[in-house]
């Protein structure tokens, strides 16, 4: 009995992945077993910096309040210790938004903790 093979189907696929592969340099775009396994691996960045990101965009938030309370001349740890103690939730990330576009509002946050 004949072999049988879904030739339909694998090109589909091959055609898929290739299509997702363009813009890439060189053999990445256009070699089957090349492209393949770009893809893959930038599946796997993708999954690992969606992570990161949230990691890179809290270290930018420390730095922000930090520029901003020393300003008011406080270090970072102090304030976040004080804001601690006087029960003021706030999080980091409305924290540093204030201290960038808003400073009258971070400085009144930090006369209250003072």
């Amino acid at each position: 009995m004949p072999r049988s093979v879904n030739h339909v189907a694998s090109k589909a696929k091959r055609t898929r992945i290739l299509k997702l592969t363009k813009g890439y340099y060189g053999a990445r775009k256009n070699v089957w077993t090349v492209a393949k396994n770009t893809w893959e691996k930038g599946l796997t960045y993708a999954y690992r910096d969606r992570r990161n990101k949230k990691r890179n965009f809290r270290a930018l938030w420390i730095q922000r309040i930090n520029a901003a309370a020393r300003l008011e001349s406080m270090s970072y740890s102090t304030l976040m210790g004080a804001l601690h103690k006087a029960g003021i939730e706030i999080n980091r990330k409305v924290l540093a938004d204030l201290a960038v576009n808003n400073p009258e509002a971070f400085k009144a946050i930090v006369d209250k903790v003072k």
